[in-house]
């Protein structure tokens, strides 16, 4: 089954540490701004989520959300959480622990395209 949104190994190992200290989190796809567009990690419920955002799907047994107009234009590719070294947003827990979160993307396949249609 194809995924909208998945994580590398290391974003997943952040997420487990990050679960082992704040309990369970979430994720939102910001929308620009002071950040740019970079994936947020709050504790889960601390980012009240309304009806314009959309559940892309689960990293690390997480929820990971982005709003519709963003969504309207990514909702062609993948995107892939990756963890490198540097501050990313100052909302953002990973923040503390020298690390951001980070997305990438790539274009879904035609059948990829097909299967998330059908």
């Amino acid at each position: 089954m194809v995924e909208r949104v998945t994580a590398t190994d290391a974003a997943l190992q952040l997420i487990e540490k990050l679960k082992d200290r704040h309990g369970p989190v979430m994720f939102h796809q910001s929308g620009g701004c002071c950040d740019g567009s970079s994936p947020m990690c709050y504790p889960d419920g601390d980012l009240i989520i309304g009806n314009q955002d959309v559940l892309l799907g689960h990293i690390g047994d997480s929820p990971f959300y982005m709003h519709k107009n963003q969504y309207d234009y990514w909702k062609h590719t993948q995107i892939i959480i990756d963890v490198v070294d540097g501050r990313g947003g100052m909302f953002s827990l990973e923040g503390v622990e020298g690390k951001r979160f980070l997305s990438r993307s790539r274009a879904f396949t035609k059948a990829e395209l097909e299967q998330l249609q059908g």
